[in-house]
């Protein structure tokens, strides 16, 4: 039995088992899911059946046809609208759920999922609709993490102390936005950017010195392993006593976490280039300099782009955790810290979220232009 064959089955029964047995805990044990749960579990057995239909005749994925993708496209919200309503069901329930609901949200899922394999394993589009499904596939993704999260914590009746839904997070941010931006402004644009540019560009800059000298080699190398070792909550501390209690302490610390997976990279990259290309270029008379920017640091480029992506994520982790050492009253260490102390977890999760989303921006904005200076790579080819 295929995969598809198996989800198909999984959300058919799942929705044969959402009309039979209880929605919650006051429902009748025949047709327990009442009207809401009925509709829903009727959708989707339907769909269950008719996309294993679909899918088994092999129309689904044959490439270029219109009919195909309006079938698909239309497809994929059913799940979706039917997920939302399993949440908005939760609202007219006594006690936790049934075992009929959560039959319902095994058949949402087990349908999202097929229709979203579907999807990812089409061919033969133009490249239109494969940049639109590169960018829809991982987000409906994300969106099912969302979701199963708002069911399962409402659902099971989890404390919202121990962990919110992302629908309380979701309020929470939007009520906080002008809170949000004076935190984002502090930690992500003064501390994290200026921080990253220090550390990357000195650790750039000494892996050229190193490879420059064999003396700096020999002698600056280890000291730039001890750096790497160094516990960020103990430098933190001297950093806002040498510095501050302002954003400069935090860009310190974000050079010292920044500086070393540089450096190491940079020297690795460096060394990349082989044996080969170096005496071919020293048969056409070129020096240190014209080799280095020449040959080797193009050949250094994926190391220093590794790098680069490393330390987007180091850089933010360091900026947030420095500011639980001393920070003015804003920032985002400070309000997670704050926010904490007041019990307001639904504040701690939306700092969460936009570091998240800032840090996955950052990251992201840093892998297009590696894509942009790298193409010539093997590793940025298409195959």
């Amino acid at each position: 039995m295929s995969l598809r064959t198996t989800l198909a089955t999984i959300a058919f029964a799942g929705a044969l088992a959402g009309l039979l047995l209880p929605l919650g805990a006051a429902r009748s044990i025949v047709w327990g899911a009442g009207i809401w749960g009925g509709g829903v579990a009727t959708v989707f057995a339907v769909l269950a059946v008719a996309l294993a239909a679909i899918l088994r005749s092999g129309r689904a994925d044959t490439s270029g046809q219109g009919v195909a993708r309006i079938v698909l496209g239309g497809l994929i919200l059913l799940p979706h609208l039917g997920a939302l309503a399993l949440i908005a069901m939760l609202k007219d329930m006594s006690g936790a759920a049934g075992l009929g609901y959560w039959a319902l949200v095994i058949a949402a899922w087990a349908l999202a999922w097929l229709l979203v394999d579907a999807l990812a394993n089409r061919d033969g589009w133009n490249w239109l609709s494969r940049f639109v499904l590169a960018l829809v596939v991982p987000a409906l993704f994300g969106v099912w993490l969302l979701i199963l999260w708002e069911i399962l914590v409402r659902g099971l009746g989890v404390p919202t102390v121990l962990l919110p839904p992302p629908s309380m997070i979701g309020v929470r941010f939007a009520a906080s936005v002008p809170t949000l931006w004076a935190d984002f402004q502090q930690t992500f644009l003064k501390a994290v950017l200026i921080g990253y540019v220090m550390g990357c560009g000195a650790g750039f800059l000494t892996a050229i010195a190193i490879d420059r000298s064999p003396f700096l080699q020999r002698g600056l190398l280890p000291i730039g392993n001890l750096a790497s070792a160094l516990p960020i909550v103990g430098v933190a501390p001297i950093m806002v006593m040498w510095f501050g209690f302002d954003w400069h302490s935090k860009a310190a610390v974000v050079v010292i976490m920044t500086f070393f997976p540089m450096l190491v990279n940079t020297v690795t990259g460096l060394a990349a280039s082989s044996a080969m290309q170096r005496d071919l270029m020293k048969t056409y008379g070129a020096g240190y300099w014209p080799t280095l920017i020449k040959l080797r640091l193009p050949e250094a480029l994926p190391f220093i782009f590794n790098a680069l992506k490393i330390n987007s994520t180091l850089a933010m982790i360091g900026a947030i955790v420095a500011e639980f050492f001393g920070t003015p009253i804003v920032g985002m260490g400070f309000r997670i810290s704050t926010e904490v102390g007041r019990m307001n977890v639904d504040m701690v999760w939306a700092e969460i979220a936009v570091a998240a989303l800032a840090g996955s921006l950052f990251y992201g904005a840093i892998t297009l232009i590696e894509r942009a200076v790298t193409f010539w790579h093997p590793s940025m080819r298409s195959t």
